[in-house]
């Protein structure tokens, strides 16, 4: 077993009193208070988060743009200067390797961030289908630090944290899933308007050795606003009451794109693409629905999702009682003739079989 990770901000959270847990090989704070104080500051004001464990993969070259429609199942060569766009790495059997945020920087330079867990299966299917182009696919993960911040106020706190200056655009006009290029230390750093909690948000690009510099420049700018340290339990509530997938949870290497409802970003009229060939899931294949019941007692990933009369139907892939509805909510892969919304299913909670309804996604969306 290989040592634990741990990103640059690793003594900051130390100092904040975080509680640490594994994911993806990395130590991450998993709460610095309280979960619930946690979600609902990035529901109300803003939290901060550490991301530095994602992965990051510069891809570079006159045949990048060509390069990515192959590699990706989404057509990456429309994606304007500036702008972002979530796409899929596929198998060549059409199941789901990693999804991915591709960022377009120039003409022939593209930035791909990848999910921690999967970062040498990521590296290693991008090298593999890099021949026939004039390109250059490099892991640049351990060179930068990535930090969120995330919710109403966070625009406010970005834009009045000192060290950021040089902004490419101004910050009323940066649009969501686009980037701007801006100076921090001396170093460019990337503000990507991205984020997985279904708040307005800003995630972060900077160079590794000024992440602690930048953490704290943020903290000061945000403590006005009530910006607080957020871990990864309130992120993952914060993401599923978004209906945001989780790579291990709700999509994996046996997973179509079209049973995740993510057929939308599978290009299949482009000519050729890694995966095209199994993309298509069996007309029987379970798909993603999202569930909500009453009361307290939620389902948790794993627990069976079954009839009335006990036939197992399928299997909650993330669930939780929701901070900010009040009411436990999950996301499950059952069968498609169980999948209609506003079905009745019954969640096996450990014996007992509470009703839930079969709900259309995102649980909670903000106003805008």
């Amino acid at each position: 077993m290989s040592d634990p990770r741990f990103t640059p901000l690793r003594e900051r959270h130390e100092a904040l009193g975080a509680s640490f847990t594994d994911f993806g090989g990395w130590q991450m704070p998993v709460r610095y208070t309280s979960d619930l104080a946690e979600h609902h500051a990035v529901r109300e004001a803003a939290g901060i988060f550490d991301i530095s464990h994602m992965a990051e993969f510069t891809v570079r070259g006159a045949g990048a743009a060509d390069y990515l429609d192959v590699a990706l199942a989404g057509r990456l060569s429309a994606l304007a200067i500036g702008k972002a766009k979530y796409s899929l790495l596929l198998a060549e059997t059409g199941g789901i390797i990693d999804d991915v945020i591709v960022y377009r920087l120039q003409d022939d330079d593209f930035l791909i961030i990848s999910n921690a867990g999967n970062r040498d299966a990521v590296r290693e299917a991008l090298a593999g289908r890099t021949d026939g182009f004039a390109v250059d696919v490099v892991d640049v993960s351990d060179d930068y630090a990535l930090i969120a911040v995330q919710g109403p106020a966070a625009e406010a706190i970005v834009a009045a944290t000192e060290g950021i200056s040089d902004v490419s655009i101004p910050w009323s006009e940066q649009k969501y899933y686009a980037w701007a290029s801006a100076i921090f230390a001396g170093r460019p750093l990337l503000l990507a308007r991205t984020g997985y909690t279904g708040e307005d948000g800003f995630e972060l690009l900077v160079s590794a050795a000024d992440a602690a510099a930048l953490w704290d420049a943020l903290l000061a700018a945000g403590a006005p606003h009530g910006l607080v340290p957020a871990g990864l339990a309130a992120r993952d509530t914060l993401r599923l009451e978004a209906g945001m997938p989780l790579y291990g949870h709700e999509l994996t290497l046996d997973t179509k794109p079209v049973q995740a409802g993510l057929g939308r970003v599978v290009v299949t009229a482009k000519e050729r693409f890694v995966g095209k060939d199994g993309v298509d899931a069996a007309p029987d294949a379970p798909v993603l629905v999202g569930l909500t019941a009453e009361g307290r007692r939620a389902g948790r990933a794993g627990y069976a999702v079954v009839a009335e009369d006990g036939t197992v139907l399928g299997e909650i892939t993330s669930g939780a009682l929701s901070p900010t509805l009040g009411h436990p909510i999950a996301m499950a892969y059952v069968s498609s003739s169980s999948a209609d919304e506003g079905s009745t299913v019954f969640l096996d909670v450990r014996g007992t079989r509470i009703p839930a309804t079969v709900t259309a996604l995102p649980f909670y969306r903000r106003t805008k």
